[in-house]
């Protein structure tokens, strides 16, 4: 009997290459709006002051078929700019979780999309996350982001330390490492991973966590 490996790959600018259906955009008026992180095909985007999750299907779904883009808890209004850096930190969080062997579940709800991620050890559905944001009022409850947020980051992952021979699976768990900080923004984020790869590239001795330590110190 043979297993499928963890911590599987995915592309560099898997979100990019699977863009949303203008259709879509148009029905949402999310025309033009500003990925701000991609991690193993999961991202948030903002427009004004909407946020929301965009996930890709897997690679070589049924049939053969391209994978299909999704938007899920689709926020129209943010309360503020700390919610969305938690979105940044949730997308980042369940690439993360993707790339250690999680399956995304989507299910469209209209023009967005539910998420469920499944364990694939057992088949159970770790976390549920809603197409919509329940807002302001009814957020701080369990479908909340930062709610979301805590649970992702207490599910451990589903397969063993990933293999960080390959340099672009290494940057995109150096990009779940700086995303992790409040502190920082997708773009230093990208910034500091980036000069974390060129510091393990010139001392194998280095693991992760330490590199962007190094990074940070400049």
């Amino acid at each position: 009997m043979t297993t499928e490996p963890p911590f599987r790959g995915f592309p560099s600018g898997y979100l990019a290459e699977h863009p949303l259906p203008p259709g879509i955009l148009g029905a949402l008026s999310l025309n033009g709006y500003q990925l701000l992180v991609d991690v193993a095909g999961v991202g948030a985007g903002r427009l004004g002051p909407q946020v929301f999750l965009l996930l890709v299907e897997e690679p070589g779904g049924s049939a053969g078929a391209a994978p299909v883009p999704h938007i899920s808890l689709h926020q129209s209004r943010l309360a503020s700019e700390q919610e969305a850096g938690a979105f940044l930190q949730l997308a980042a969080q369940l690439g993360f979780l993707r790339l250690s062997g999680y399956r995304l579940a989507l299910e469209r709800s209209g023009l967005r999309s539910k998420l469920n991620l499944v364990n694939p050890a057992t088949g159970a559905i770790a976390l549920s996350i809603p197409d919509k944001h329940p807002g302001r009022l009814l957020g701080a409850g369990r479908a909340g982001v930062q709610s979301l947020l805590a649970s992702a980051r207490a599910l451990p992952p589903a397969g063993p330390p990933p293999d960080l021979q390959s340099p672009e699976l290494l940057h995109q768990m150096l990009l779940t490492l700086a995303l992790r900080d409040d502190s920082i923004g997708g773009a230093q984020a990208a910034e500091l991973a980036d000069r974390a790869l060129e510091l393990v590239r010139g001392d194998s001795s280095l693991d992760p966590a330490g590199a962007l330590e190094a990074a940070k110190r400049g």
